[in-house]
């Protein structure tokens, strides 16, 4: 064994192989010193078999943790995620004794809450499900290992609850776990796009951090996803009023939480819709608006010497490229960076009539409005889809942007995520699924 893997790894100086010799016991020990903790190695595997209080073979035998790998075509594979390999009498076993970095008590980052947990998922998967099971203690919780990338061979864990899942999209989604073809995986975004072979403008699976989310997913029938060396969970399927249920939702007074989700709804309108109607009324269709306010808007336009869809684009490219700054630059300066440049700029443009001040205060909503959307993937396609309605705003007006809202909705409205209309229901419900994968739904 020690020949062979000598071979395979030639040029590896991390690897490790020893031969030890206890009177006339013999075992071969192989790891790779950077991703095992030496530790264990001498813990569970030297020390023992040089104490002579319990024979090495019968710990080996009766312990469940030392597992036999007969296939010499997997020693390679099995020493790159962390294991040992240790030969006694002709047989070859591992164990694991992975050194893991782990974020000690990993904090919420992305999704923030007031009165919820602040405890995120970890990039280790025993801690991430050691945080789901705390949270979810019923013995119905299942798990699944897979393993994705035909390099990177990224561990996967599927988690679901059995009472309640559904059965088709489960075996939907264990199919295309097994034919996703990439060479390293990195990261959640990643495996969604492996897992969506359709290119579409919507997100279909949700990105999350948040253990109390994930919980709640499971207690709804969902699945998660949850990949090694990620604090972030894919959950599926999801629909469009997952993307705009905030956590705080289910810790908030009632009243106070519907009437924020009805401003979510509002400002996803606002933001979808403000630049193209702009558009439309300045350039088709000023008779929408009162005689005073149509002649406010077009005193405040007299100075801007070209049409309003290349003034709606300029201010788009610029208020885009301070977002786009905002996440790039270092946190430190990265607000601070942004605040000013857009308070200087907005501020010269309008004063030197390459923008008009409406145009600042409608770009300003719906910059402020898109923010207000609690998931960042749909957020970032929300942001999108304003885009595609001025094409329609310049040519045909107020009627280009009905028909432009309408195809979105039929849009939206075909959209499936794994089998599930992307517009099931509005409120939220709580499927149960028997024995014999009955669905009990409304």
């Amino acid at each position: 064994m020690l020949q062979r893997l000598a071979t395979l790894f030639a040029d590896a100086k991390d690897l490790n192989l020893h031969r030890v010799q206890n009177d006339s016991l013999i075992i071969e020990v192989a790891y790779i010193a950077s991703l095992c903790d030496e530790s264990k190695v001498s813990d569970f595997i030297l020390v023992p078999f040089m104490k002579q209080e319990h024979p090495f073979e019968n710990i080996i035998k009766y312990d469940p943790s030392y597992k036999c790998i007969d296939d010499p075509a997997k020693w390679a594979d099995t020493l790159l995620r962390g294991f040992a390999l240790i030969k006694l009498k002709d047989t070859v076993y591992m164990l694991d004794v992975a050194r893991i970095i782990r974020n000690q008590s990993p904090q919420t980052q992305v999704e923030t809450a007031i009165l919820g947990p602040q405890i995120a998922l970890s990039e280790d998967l025993i801690d991430s499900l050691n945080i789901i099971r705390s949270r979810y203690p019923t013995p119905e919780l299942a798990v699944e290992e897979k393993t994705a990338g035909t390099m990177s061979h990224t561990r996967v864990l599927l988690v679901y609850d059995k009472r309640r899942v559904d059965p088709n999209v489960l075996t939907n989604v264990r199919k295309k776990l097994q034919t996703i073809q990439i060479d390293f995986l990195q990261a959640p975004g990643q495996l969604e796009k492996a897992l969506t072979k359709k290119r579409n403008l919507f997100p279909t699976m949700m990105i999350s951090e948040r253990a109390d989310r994930v919980c709640s997913c499971l207690q709804r029938g969902k699945i998660i996803l949850i990949m090694q060396g990620s604090m972030f969970a894919i959950i599926l399927p999801a629909t469009f009023y997952d993307f705009m249920h905030a956590v705080d939702d289910d810790y908030d007074a009632f009243w106070m939480t519907r009437v924020l989700i009805v401003l979510r709804y509002f400002a996803v309108i606002l933001t979808i819709t403000m630049p193209a109607l702009y558009i439309s009324v300045v350039s088709y269709n000023p008779e929408l608006f009162r005689v005073q306010l149509a002649f406010s808007i077009l005193g405040s336009r007299s100075a801007v010497p070209y049409p309003s869809f290349v003034e709606v684009i300029v201010m788009l490219f610029m208020i885009e490229s301070l977002n786009e700054a905002s996440l790039r630059l270092p946190k430190y300066i990265g607000s601070t960076a942004t605040t000013v440049g857009g308070l200087i700029l907005g501020q010269a443009a309008q004063q030197a009539g390459l923008v008009s001040s409406i145009m600042i205060i409608v770009t300003s909503v719906v910059a402020i409005a898109n923010f207000i959307v609690p998931v960042n993937n749909m957020s970032s396609a929300i942001r999108f889809l304003k885009y595609p309605l001025i094409v329609p705003a310049i040519f045909f007006g107020i009627t280009g942007v009905a028909v432009g809202i309408f195809t979105c909705l039929a849009y939206l409205t075909d959209l499936r995520s794994f089998g599930k209309p992307y517009f099931r229901y509005i409120g939220r419900t709580k499927p149960h699924f028997g024995d014999i994968g009955q669905v009990n739904e409304k």
